[in-house]
């Protein structure tokens, strides 16, 4: 299926750096992230300073998740009519606008803006950069959008560690937040420098009618489905673990930062292991080792609480790019929109989660549980996801097995 689009792309790519391209891409990753990891370290700080309870400190998490769908959607429809390098551009002022926002808020609200405007520029950003890896590296995408993904746990264990040591040495959060102005900056210069290729579908010449059919294939919609599923046992945990387990660990955070390094390292190796157990194979072994490691942290205290971390990390390392490597090798009709409602889809189920989640939270806590026993509550509830996806994941595997079968 995808042989029609090796002749095009060779032509295309010769005036093309796709080594800068992708590099610059991934610094913008590492902004995206650095937001999802120094937030969830200073989460806590923010409740205690504005004075806000569970459910606010929930809703502005959930800010993120809601300008994210918003801009991966909308940016998705309009990438291929004003070019990935317009809607990059787009992402950096927006990543600046929220950053500076979010470092003079002066409560609710402000942080409520600066982290809308923030969740916009991470959509953004993925709008733009999930084709433009799968269009450079056409012949091989679900490796290279595991490369690139791999900031994304890389820049959360590289946010979680500044909010550490700063902390530690009574830095404020303002500078924490602050610093992530040094890779926006960066990428925002190399960005407006480059030249940029047209999509991987527009460059195919598949018709936009084409398009919009195949983003009804039952498979496609599957996915969206499961994508629901995978993005909020990844983010929703990554992003309240602190608050979830702060009364069961002193070091709640360096959960996270474990979790996280364990999946830069294994996005990072992603090439022999999707060859070797096949797409399908490894979301359907991610699934299983998610929900054992939610298992383990919401039933363990101390030391066991990182082994859980470890095998949580394990399990969700590869659910986000391999769950668009998927669509991007067996669905390349649905194009960079297609790409794009997988990322939204997933953001908005977390924005939903996470608000309803906050508000169990507090409800568990006013209740008759110790938050120790009401975190862990949420995490056993969650956990029953993926149990869900490690059966569907199963299906999947032995339906894409018979369709290659019959295929050959």
């Amino acid at each position: 299926m995808n042989r029609i689009y090796h002749e095009p792309f060779t032509i295309m790519q010769n005036n093309i750096q796709k080594q800068q391209l992708f590099i610059a891409s991934c610094l913008a990753l590492l902004v995206t992230s650095l937001s999802f990891g120094i937030r969830a370290g200073i989460l806590g700080q923010l409740g205690e300073q504005f004075q806000l309870d569970p459910g606010q400190l929930g809703t502005i998490a959930a800010t993120a998740f809601w300008g994210f769908p918003l801009a991966v959607v909308i940016g998705g429809f309009v990438v291929d009519v004003i070019g990935m390098k317009k809607l990059l551009l787009v992402a950096f002022v927006f990543h600046l606008a929220g950053i500076l926002l979010t470092v003079f808020a002066g409560g609710y609200w402000g942080l409520f803006i600066s982290t809308l405007c923030i969740g916009i520029a991470n959509g953004t950003v993925e709008a733009a950069c999930n084709p433009l890896v799968a269009t450079i590296y056409a012949d091989n995408k679900t490796t290279k959008l595991n490369h690139f993904h791999l900031w994304f746990p890389g820049g959360i264990v590289i946010g979680t560690l500044i909010v550490y040591f700063l902390s530690k040495a009574g830095i404020g959060w303002q500078v924490q937040v602050g610093l992530m102005a040094i890779p926006t900056l960066l990428y925002g210069y190399f960005f407006s420098k480059l030249d940029f290729p047209v999509t991987e579908r527009v460059a195919s010449g598949i018709s936009t009618a084409a398009m919009y059919k195949a983003l009804l294939n039952p498979l496609f919609i599957l996915m969206i489905v499961l994508m629901f599923g995978t993005a909020i046992t990844e983010l929703f945990t990554g992003q309240w673990i602190d608050v979830l387990l702060k009364n069961v660990s002193d070091n709640a955070l360096l959960l996270l930062t474990l979790e996280t390094g364990i999946m830069v390292i294994g996005r990072g190796l992603a090439e022999p292991v999707v060859h070797r157990f096949s797409p399908t194979g490894v979301l359907f072994l991610s699934a299983v080792l998610s929900a054992l490691g939610l298992y383990i942290m919401g039933h363990t205290t101390g030391n066991m609480l990182f082994v859980g971390a470890i095998v949580f990390g394990m399990g969700v390392c590869y659910f986000w790019p391999t769950m668009l490597g998927f669509v991007a090798e067996n669905l390349p009709e649905t194009g960079a929109v297609g790409l794009n409602l997988m990322g939204g889809a997933g953001m908005f189920a977390v924005s939903v989660y996470m608000i309803f989640m906050g508000d169990h939270y507090a409800a568990l806590q006013a209740s008759s549980l110790t938050p120790a026993e009401a975190g862990q509550a949420v995490l056993n509830t969650t956990l029953l996801i993926p149990v869900f996806l490690s059966v569907a994941f199963a299906g999947l595997f032995l339906y894409m097995r018979n369709k290659n079968k019959v295929a050959a």
